[in-house]
């Protein structure tokens, strides 16, 4: 076995890594660029190597420097995990050539299968089905649109070397194929440095499911079942699952077979996934082989009960499989969400900025239920705008898929993140959508349920009374504070006020015959009736002002809200819900309906920047008439280049920003002349 392993990563997959070959019994080494100096995974290796600067192209992306840091630090092995170098031949045979070992699978495979167009002629002739379309390397954007019209449309244009959603676009006209051309190529080459595109048809309402395969070195290759990654915003995947809700014993047998078969065609020697589109009546065709560990692949781990990261440095080391075919058995349910620093409600657009809170819910594995966290970062940690916007991966385990999307609610309820915006509001709603909980799904499923875009839900009925009662509990155990400090003058502290007022986004909910106790139970919290919008509402909790996590009960129902005091409001959190609440005495109420709504600045003759990012291009001048739709700029955030377009006709008054510049969420970039 290896005397070292240099993690060849950054984020929640080195910490991965580590954690299985740490088990194993294997020093450790990460890498790391001048941002990530400090990073959980430097923390949790046994020893660390800077390799550049914070681009990922002078660091990451580097094969010298990682060469570099096994020949310092002694390691005799690499683990690249997922993206980054993980699937280039070259640095594969680079590392060989240097006496060190890949852990991963050998440099034929990886150049098959990494590429796609050739992994689709390795597939077809390997008998496994395929979607139409050119194999061909598109020389120009009219070759495109040329093939495009032949093939029909939709058609899907993609980056050859591409991954994780990057360089590709959808087109259902001549205009969108030309426009996806420019946008696919230049991010396969910022990303993967390879701009070569090719078009096939795109399969409309389509289902994306994934085979796992596990080969060694002496010619042993089996799957371990199949993971649906359906739901998917921009081409990347949000919720994944294991097994699918749609496949049958039968057809996953036949794409099982076809994977190995395909894996087999190249001597596949390592951890890989074989990606099908699918339709609806379970027809399925070869999409690509990721030549890698999957993001996802804990929930197959956890279906299965096999350590991935270990049967790879097993099978690196010259080991044969622990398993056959024979011994997969498929047991329960997993659900696994990416945990991602976006804004849903702005379009997911990133977000940068320093975690002030981080605290997510506790892994256990209690009561049939397994709660799994794969991070990596910690309070304090820089998300940066230099890197991908994942944070964490929440992964659920349970005996069938209703428990396992139940506990994945009760999870993200607990999960708790400020400093920057997030997504786990959207993968509650997501959760708790009866579309989902159905499994009713295709990779259109986010744009179709949400077509003008995500806003979070406000809660209404019994909900809306739940957090009505949780915000006059917090207002009762807050004043009982106040009233205790000393010299303040506490005019009620004879006892409770039993008439308050909850305004809940704007809405009077009155709280009449407030009855009970404070710290009723010799500790911290309360427990107390009110009768809120007419109902009489019984509330218990032990929660403290410092608590971000409201936990109790409502007429005896279990609860669990992230809250936060803005000033005199509160703010909470649950299931996708949010909302303000502000609460006064009743006798106030009148007043407060009396204050003027604040309104929001006029910002429509300005262009701001939607997201911290770095200016592409500026694509218009000062006194250029722009028509609604027109393209204005490019700017780039997380390897993502993002489009910005005009909303209306309108003459640019002034630029105020150029290519190259690093720009804050809202900054002004252009300034439109007002309109008549």
């Amino acid at each position: 076995m290896f005397n070292a392993i240099v993690i060849a990563n950054r984020g929640e997959i080195a910490c991965r890594v580590i954690k299985t070959a740490r088990a194993m019994g294997i020093r450790t080494v990460a890498v790391y660029s001048e941002p990530d100096a400090s990073a959980l995974h430097v923390r949790m290796a046994d020893e660390a190597v800077a390799i550049g600067p914070a681009p990922a192209a002078q660091s990451y992306l580097v094969a010298d420097a990682i060469i570099d840091a096994c020949k310092k630090t002694g390691a005799d092995a690499v683990h690249p995990g997922y993206g980054f170098l993980s699937e280039r031949s070259a640095f594969a045979s680079a590392l060989a050539d240097a006496g060190i070992t890949f852990i991963g699978p050998n440099p034929h495979a990886i150049e098959a299968m990494g590429d796609k167009i050739t992994s689709k002629k390795v597939a077809a002739d390997a008998g496994v089905s395929t979607v139409p379309g050119y194999l061909g390397v598109l020389e120009s954007a009219d070759e495109a649109i040329r093939i495009a019209d032949e093939i029909g449309y939709p058609v899907m244009i993609k980056a050859s070397a591409g991954g994780g959603g990057k360089g590709m676009r959808i087109a259902y006209s001549a205009d969108e194929v030309r426009e996806g051309f420019d946008r696919s190529r230049s991010e396969a080459a910022s990303s993967f440095g390879d701009d070569r595109l090719f078009v096939e048809k795109f399969i409309e309402n389509p289902r994306h499911i994934e085979i796992q395969v596990l080969g060694d070195k002496h010619g042993n290759c089996i799957y371990l079942g199949e993971r649906e990654c359906s739901i998917q915003r921009r081409n990347q995947k949000v919720i994944e699952e294991a097994p699918s809700p749609l496949l049958d014993p039968e057809t996953r047998k036949r794409m099982g077979e076809q994977a190995v078969a395909l894996a087999k065609a190249v001597d596949y020697d390592s951890a890989g996934t074989v990606e099908f589109v699918v339709g609806q009546d379970k027809s399925f065709y070869f999409l690509e082989m990721n030549t890698r560990l999957q993001v996802e692949h804990p929930v197959t781990e956890l279906i299965t009960g096999v350590d991935l990261v270990e049967q790879m440095i097993r099978s690196a080391a010259g080991k044969p499989l622990s398993i056959s075919q024979d011994d997969v058995t498929l047991d329960g349910w997993s659900v696994e969400s990416r945990v991602y620093a976006e804004d849903p409600v702005r379009g997911f657009l990133p977000s940068i900025g320093r975690l002030t809170r981080y605290v997510p819910p506790e892994e256990a594995s209690e009561g049939g239920v397994t709660v799994r966290v794969d991070t990596g970062v910690v309070e304090g940690s820089e998300i940066s705008m230099f890197y991908d916007p994942m944070i964490a991966k929440l992964v659920t385990h349970g005996p069938d898929r209703a428990t396992a999307i139940e506990a994945m609610e009760t999870a993200l309820d607990r999960f708790q993140i400020a400093g920057i915006e997030h997504n786990i509001g959207f993968l509650s709603a997501l959760m708790g959508h009866q579309r989902w909980k159905d499994g009713t799904l295709s990779t259109h499923f986010i744009a179709e349920e949400f077509p003008d875009g995500y806003v979070s839900p406000k809660p209404d009925g019994d909900e809306a009374r739940a957090f009505a009662a949780v915000a006059l509990s917090m207002e009762l155990v807050h004043r009982k504070r106040l009233d205790h400090l000393t010299g303040r003058l506490r005019p009620h502290a004879g006892g409770l006020i039993d008439e308050w007022s909850v305004f809940l986004d704007g809405v009077r909910i009155d709280c009449t015959d407030v009855d009970g106790a404070l710290n009723g139970d010799g500790g911290p919290g309360l427990s107390v009736s009110a009768n809120i919008d007419g109902t009489t509402v019984h509330i218990a909790s032990r929660w403290t002002p410092s608590d971000t996590l409201w936990e109790g009960t409502v007429d005896g129902a279990p609860l669990v809200l992230r809250v936060a005091r803005d000033g005199h409001l509160v703010r909470l959190e649950r299931r996708g819900a949010r909302s303000t609440a502000l609460v006064v005495r009743q006798d106030l109420a009148p007043l407060v309906e009396l204050m003027p709504e604040k309104v929001a600045p006029d910002t429509s003759n300005f262009l701001l920047c939607p997201m911290p990012g770095l200016v592409v291009s500026i694509d218009v001048a000062e006194g250029d008439q722009v028509q609604a739709g027109q393209q204005l700029a490019i700017v780039e955030a997380m390897k993502m280049e993002n489009v910005l377009r005009a909303e209306r006709d309108a003459t640019v008054k002034a630029v105020r920003v150029e290519a190259g510049q690093s720009l804050a969420v809202d900054e002004i970039m252009i300034e439109f002349e007002t309109a008549d």
